[in-house]
């Protein structure tokens, strides 16, 4: 099913202020430095600067259908008057799923919930939750006009103008934007919109489609990454050396539009409380901690490799192939010490031999602080980095008397005079509450 259109800009934002009597429309909105869905009324979106509506998302939509926390069963329990023993409890399961309408995602981010609707959807046991949320949303997406240098989606079965996920595609052309309907869903979206036939501008669409796939850096040969990454897990070294400046705060899987951990809690008391399910990071050291005190993933490179894999190895081998990275990139953007994931998986397929040599481990110190912020944004945008280059030699991690993750601060302490050194030193992870036992998709 297609069918072009084509819209204004000020038709289209009164479209959508339209839309928002009867739906809630979340549309990128600028907080502070960063750009995030959020739910517009019809009074900002009939006012809104369409350049404004249009910019990239520093966070993924992600949370249209998986929220960061939401309650997923409500308990109450009553005493027996005449045996206090006995309870009598009451379960409730609210499912909240009000239409919606995504409005400015692009098309990484339209592919996402194609990689969650198969865990979610698929298979024996469905998410309620997940599924009913996902039925009352419609999703509009942006194609892009042209690629940022994080951008890999072609490395991933992408491009700037997939339609795969989306109920509606627009895209920018003279004069305003063409509309291509793409599902019965997104039908309904613009019926008695009034929006004029814009059969004629198919070819200016396809330049314009042509031009953004253009711009993206060509993709590397991937047809064997899954056996390629798997071949790898075995590969310490390989994991130690790529992650050493990994500093284990989750920014890349809070931000992904496909990362699925999550961990479930209980609030209030025995009696009347709620269960809740909240956003978990696999890159977090107490993420896979265990009562008896084992943690399977103990150090940095455990976790990397077990994130990498599940984008690249685990996920394609269960699902047919297909991969749970849609090559949006922001971890690449928003790592603050420009990890780049592209680094790993392609210093994976050709198979690069790492060598870890054996220095002071006052060294590795010393190279983080020679990375402030400025200059690391700087050195993002370079994709090929030698795989004996991509991050600082990791000495700290052979410390044999602590844990990896608290050798590097050690180290500058006891052999790093300079204040600048120690004051770059990273810092070990955060405590978080351990009453919870985390769970993953």
């Amino acid at each position: 099913m297609s069918s072009l259109l084509f819209a204004t800009p000020k038709e289209l934002t009164g479209w959508l202020a339209g839309l928002a009597s009867g739906h809630r429309v979340l549309a990128p909105r600028q907080e502070g430095p960063s750009v995030v869905f959020r739910p517009r009324t019809a009074e900002e979106l009939a006012s809104a600067d369409i350049d404004a509506l249009l910019r990239r998302a520093t966070a993924s939509p992600k949370q249209a259908m998986l929220p960061q926390c939401e309650t997923l069963v409500t308990f109450k329990s009553v005493k027996d008057a005449e045996d206090p023993s006995k309870l009598t409890t009451t379960l409730e399961a609210p499912i909240e799923a009000e239409p919606t309408v995504l409005f400015g995602g692009r098309p990484c981010d339209a592919r996402g919930f194609v990689v969650l609707d198969r865990p979610y959807l698929e298979g024996k046991f469905k998410d309620p939750y997940y599924g009913a949320r996902r039925e009352a949303t419609t999703i509009v997406t942006q194609a892009c006009p042209s690629a940022f240098y994080s951008c890999f989606c072609n490395w991933v079965g992408g491009t700037p103008s997939d339609r795969e996920g989306s109920d509606i595609l627009f895209t920018a052309v003279e004069g305003g934007f063409v509309l291509e309907v793409v599902t019965e869903k997104g039908q309904a979206l613009v019926e008695g919109a009034g929006f004029a036939d814009a059969s004629d501008k198919a070819a200016e669409v396809e330049a314009a489609h042509a031009a953004a796939a253009a711009s993206l850096n060509p993709a590397p040969e991937l047809s064997h990454v899954m056996e390629k990454v798997a071949s790898r897990f075995t590969d310490t070294a390989f994991w130690d050396k790529e992650t050493v400046k990994c500093l284990s705060c989750g920014a890349c899987t809070y931000l992904c539009p496909t990362c699925q951990c999550f961990t479930i809690t209980d609030e209030g008391s025995q009696l009347d409380g709620r269960r809740l399910r909240s956003w978990d990071s696999c890159m977090t050291p107490l993420f896979t901690m265990e009562t008896s005190g084992h943690n399977p993933r103990p150090s940095k490179a455990d976790r990397m490799r077990n994130r990498v894999s599940h984008k690249f190895s685990f996920y394609p081998e269960r699902y047919n192939g297909f991969f749970s990275c849609v090559g949006c990139g922001r971890c690449v953007v928003s790592c603050p010490v420009s990890l780049d994931i592209r680094h790993m998986v392609q210093a994976a397929v050709e198979g690069a031999t790492i060598e870890i040599k054996d220095e002071a481990p006052a060294k590795a110190p010393a190279a983080v602080a020679e990375a402030p912020e400025a200059k690391v944004r700087e050195a993002a945008p370079e994709v090929k980095v030698p795989a004996e280059a991509a991050a600082p030699e990791p000495a700290v991690e052979a410390a044999p008397a602590e844990p990896a993750e608290a050798a590097a601060p050690a180290a500058a302490e006891k052999a790093a005079p300079a204040p600048k050194a120690q004051k770059s030193a990273p810092k070990t992870a955060p405590k978080s509450s351990t009453r919870s036992k985390a769970k993953k998709r």
